[in-house]
């Protein structure tokens, strides 16, 4: 037999034992808190000048669009579709950033 082969595994080593899986259920209550509060928090999202607002969950739910009704006297739909479409997409990536910022330090807390 290989010099080691049936050694127990120092610190840190293996998956065996309660303390890591006590471990491991409590990051998943964390991470289970952490999507709760991802739900009730927003982010707005504005463009052209205010005339477009988009507010969404931190779990990307779109939650109201507003148009200046001013922007509906002279826009055209494709000026109107263009506003829409990057204010969503920034609103899209404030979610995401506000989704790394409440995960983020829960995956560093991850034994790989």
């Amino acid at each position: 037999m290989a010099k080691g082969f049936n050694r127990p595994m120092g610190m840190g080593g293996g998956m065996g034992g309660g303390g890591m899986m006590s471990q491991f259920k409590k990051l998943q209550e964390q991470m289970e808190a952490a999507q709760a509060r991802l739900t009730e928090m927003t982010v707005t999202s504005s463009v052209g000048g205010g005339a477009v607002q988009v507010t969404m969950t931190g779990d990307q739910r779109c939650k109201s669009v507003i148009i200046d009704p001013e922007l509906l006297k002279d826009a055209d739909a494709d000026m109107l579709q263009d506003l829409i479409l990057s204010a969503v997409n920034q609103a899209l990536d404030k979610s995401r950033d506000l989704t790394s910022q409440e995960m983020g330090p829960l995956a560093s807390g991850l034994p790989f």
